[in-house]
């Protein structure tokens, strides 16, 4: 492996940790980003992520996370924490499995500029609508905690960002915001891990085989874990505007669909 810094590797690293937690995408943003750079990340960039991603939700809801494993060691699912671990666990079943169908009919995500601008602008009009959703305070229930696993399965296509998806539509169904928050984020434990578990077993010899150096690889991560816990700390903050984050990604989907209208005449 080389051990030589890598620009790129690095502003991956950065758009990682400002996308992954705002409700833009990051899946969206380094793919677009591929695209104009004229590079395909490897493998280990993606998993170098996930950890990243993983360490800093642990990190950030580290209270929460000890809360749940006193509930969990004392089996005390009567506890409102218990509770939370059967949502999480519910959130999680229909996650799996649109996550695993949707990987498996499309063989390969889509992450042109045509796909990006549609779903950029899927998602935008998805946090737009969390505006009309009456604030009525509702905490978790187990049904919501399915439907919002519906939504974070859909997430697993580039442009349409797994934060906002589960945030918009706890907003939507009446969740409490920093209930939905906080349950947006400990939901995407089970699904960061298993990726990168799916990823690790299934695509073991394509890791070894990289030539990505590990000083790329630990700039990209450590890059990605302290912009991305200070992108958790502005979301949190800006909880009462979530909405504005829409006009982020309409903005960003209408330019892309313009710029592929422009190639498609040209062409």
């Amino acid at each position: 492996m080389k051990l030589e810094l890598s620009f790129e590797i690095i502003l991956l690293g950065i758009i990682q940790g400002l996308t992954e937690w705002l409700p833009i995408s990051s899946t969206g943003h380094i793919r677009l980003a591929e695209s104009l750079l004229g590079f395909s990340l490897p493998l280990i960039f993606d998993v170098t992520m996930h950890v990243a991603t993983l360490s800093v939700t642990l990190v950030f809801f580290r209270s929460e996370i000890r809360e749940i494993i006193k509930a969990l060691s004392s089996l005390n699912f009567k506890s409102r924490e218990g509770r939370m671990v059967l949502q999480i666990l519910a959130g999680s079943l229909p996650t799996a499995i649109i996550g695993l169908l949707i990987i498996t009919i499309l063989k390969e995500l889509p992450h042109d500029l045509s796909s990006l601008s549609i779903t950029f602008l899927v998602s935008g009009l998805l946090i737009g609508m969390s505006r009309m959703g009456r604030q009525s305070g509702r905490h978790m229930n187990y049904q919501s905690a399915l439907i919002i696993g519906v939504a974070q399965g859909f997430s697993v296509i580039p442009g349409l960002s797994r934060s906002g998806l589960t945030i918009a539509t706890a907003l939507i169904l009446g969740i409490d915001r920093e209930e939905a928050f906080k349950f947006s984020f400990l939901l995407s434990i089970p699904s960061i891990l298993g990726a990168l578990i799916l990823t690790l077993y299934m695509q073991y010899s394509a890791l070894l085989a990289t030539e990505v150096g590990w000083l790329d690889l630990l700039s990209a991560f450590l890059a990605a874990v302290v912009i991305g816990y200070a992108s958790l700390k502005v979301l949190y903050r800006l909880l009462h505007k979530f909405h504005l984050f829409a006009l982020y990604s309409l903005i960003l989907g209408s330019i892309l669909a313009t710029i592929n209208i422009f190639q498609y005449d040209h062409f």
